[in-house]
């Protein structure tokens, strides 16, 4: 098996697409293209050195351009070969499939010079995964400093050899990394870089990790809210609206806050006593969180602030908390 770091297109557009429909990509400009169907590269090489630009707006040198022949055929003849890619957050793999590619003419997303069509190569591949064999995120920020620098390409396809590609395979089939990382050169490494070693997280760590991220998208969407009704408070209106300030520095801050009151109330309704879901969480969108200000009257401030159900604040509107939460409680009770 070989190992190869991969990038799809200029800025990786295609990886959206590759990343569907499980497959890997390559590109080829049409003014050359014919050459290497026809198997003249030192036609291909020629005419690219001629016609074609780099990234840099330059002509390729005989080197690029033997390169941007090879990349074609190595996607041609794949098969059973470890191909990683890194989006920066997290790190992909997938392992290339025998059948032959499916290709489409298009339109170069990002061409050097002037307009071109390209053709693009869909070669078949496992479904990418972004966890090892053992179940693992593989997130970049875990991984050591030194791995990073052999895990990553500016090219198109990149291969990596012995020592590195060993690491690569362990690193996938989540084996024990300690015999690279306690090495003198990747101990060094990872004291210049600041960074720890390639970490490893556990299910119950990795729950935590997206619910925290999950909880994080809602209380920014409230902080949001906060901040747009604050520009709106005292604008002309046929609407009596309430005067409010904002009294955080930044709406960072308010997030970071109202995560807190989050967390506090775990998940409560501070008016109604129901659980309330988050953001991207099936079930009554009436039900979601919202930010509410305990004295209506007053502003967007710690200590004047609870998490409550969307309804609910509705409801309440101007009305005095105490109140509110009395009535509430009388309709609990008729129930």
């Amino acid at each position: 098996m070989k190992s190869f770091i991969a990038n799809f297109g200029n800025e990786n557009w295609a990886w959206p697409n590759c990343l569907k429909r499980s497959a890997i990509a390559v590109m080829d400009d049409m003014r050359v293209h014919p050459f290497w169907q026809r198997g003249d590269h030192e036609g291909y090489v020629a005419e690219a050195m001629r016609v074609l630009k780099n990234t840099k707006g330059q002509r390729p040198d005989r080197g690029t351009a033997t390169s941007w022949y090879n990349v074609t055929t190595l996607l041609m003849e794949t098969s059973g070969d470890l191909w990683i890619h890194s989006d920066r957050t997290r790190l992909w793999w997938t392992i290339s499939a025998g059948e032959a590619p499916l290709s489409e003419i298009r339109d170069d997303p990002d061409p050097a010079h002037g307009l071109a069509k390209i053709v693009v190569y869909y070669k078949p591949c496992q479904p990418w995964s972004c966890k090892d064999r053992m179940g693992r995120e593989l997130f970049w920020s875990a991984i050591h400093p030194k791995a990073k620098g052999f895990l990553t390409n500016m090219g198109t396809f990149q291969s990596v050899l012995g020592d590195n590609a060993l690491y690569a395979e362990a690193l996938i089939n989540g084996d024990d990394l300690s015999d690279w990382h306690l090495r003198r050169d990747w101990q060094a490494k990872e004291e210049r870089s600041g960074k720890g070693a390639v970490k490893t997280f556990s299910p119950e760590q990795i729950a935590a990790k997206v619910e925290a991220d999950r909880m994080m998208q809602t209380a920014q969407r409230m902080a949001q809210t906060a901040w747009d009704t604050t520009l709106q408070s005292g604008q002309i209106s046929q609407v009596v609206q309430k005067d409010k300030m904002f009294r955080f520095f930044s709406k960072s801050e308010l997030a970071e806050y109202t995560l807190e009151l989050m967390a506090k109330q775990r998940r409560i309704c501070a008016l109604t006593g129901l659980t309330m879901i988050l953001d991207d969480e099936q079930g009554d969108l009436e039900r979601r969180f919202s930010l509410d200000r305990i004295d209506s009257s007053g502003h967007y401030e710690r200590g004047n602030l609870q998490v409550v159900c969307k309804f609910a604040n509705r409801w309440k509107c101007a009305s005095d908390n105490g109140e509110f939460k009395r009535l509430i409680s009388l309709i609990s009770r008729q129930e």
